[in-house]
């Protein structure tokens, strides 16, 4: 257990506390924002409320870091193509229908028992069930992760990721013809009120950027390539459907009936850019696409 006292000086004015404590403690302002909520917080000697609270110049900070809890995920021998794979990351080229991390349903079937067998360890800032994760693709998402070996690994991986210096880049074909050749989704994203099962664009949730660009138009569907900004649950999905072209093959989110006919979920995480957490070395890799999504692609009419 790390415990961190702290005094807000002027300077500290105005600042969030979750910010505040992850820039003085190193940890990243998610993980801040679990010990908050585990009650491993204290402002003044009370539980805060929220961690976007403001501080004061004077304000008392307190904040217990637990040491990593015991990984409850096992190791199981899976075939998962390994990009690449050095002493601090690995990056994974996900197969379909693979679960990034042990939960309810898929306990020791995810891309983490694959990994805790193939590799000698991996960062414990994700906790007993999502060790090493400093981001996810969805289950049927296809194309590139990169999971963090150490924990100084991973806290480098998520600050890019929070500042937007890693770049990721989706492939994704769309329902209908797009009109423009590119395009940006500026809208907010939020559990659904009506479905808790389901994100959507509301008003007041969680800043969400989607850049696209035209790849190739079809008679009835277009093949797009997309640039996250931020990282929002379900956020290309659920933007695509906000411009009213859904991914295809969809299940939450898409038509009932494909314009591009039966096909799985065409969104594949086609690169990756970081820089290495250790030289800083920038580092591109780019996953081909699945042959199930290249197959969708080859039977789709040209347009006319």
């Amino acid at each position: 257990m790390r415990e961190i006292l702290l005094n807000a000086e002027k300077e500290d004015e105005g600042i969030r506390l979750d910010a505040f404590l992850a820039q003085k403690s190193g940890e990243t302002r998610s993980r801040v924002q679990g010990l908050m909520e585990a009650g491993n917080v204290r402002l003044n000697g009370e539980t805060p409320k929220k961690a976007g609270i403001r501080l004061q110049a004077g304000d008392r900070v307190e904040m217990r870091i637990p040491d990593p809890e015991r990984l409850e995920a096992l190791p199981v021998e899976m075939d998962v193509p390994i990009v690449y794979e050095d002493e601090d990351l690995v990056v994974v080229d996900k197969p379909r229908a693979l679960v990034v991390h042990p939960a309810a349903g898929h306990a020791q079937d995810t891309l983490v028992n694959a990994l805790l067998f193939a590799c000698d360890d991996l960062s414990g800032i994700g906790g007993k069930l999502r060790p090493g994760i400093v981001h996810r693709l969805d289950k049927d998402t296809t194309g590139l992760i990169v999971v963090a070996k150490n924990d100084a690994a991973h806290l480098s991986l998520a600050e890019q990721i929070r500042v937007h210096s890693a770049g990721r880049v989706y492939w994704a074909l769309v329902e209908g013809r797009m009109k423009e050749e590119s395009g940006t989704v500026n809208e907010p994203i939020a559990r659904n009120p009506r479905d808790r099962k389901r994100m959507a664009v509301v008003p007041g949730g969680r800043e969400a950027v989607t850049h696209w660009r035209v790849q190739k138009r079809f008679a009835h569907t277009t093949l797009l390539e997309l640039r996250l900004v931020t990282g929002r649950t379900h956020q290309i999905r659920v933007h695509m459907r906000h411009l009213g072209h859904p991914v295809c093959g969809d299940p939450l989110y898409g038509f009932a009936k494909s314009a591009a006919g039966p096909c799985p979920l065409m969104l594949h995480a086609h690169q990756l850019h970081i820089a290495h957490p250790r030289t800083g070395e920038e580092m591109r890799f780019v996953a081909p696409l699945p042959a199930d999504f290249a197959a969708v692609l080859a039977r789709q009419r040209p347009e006319t």
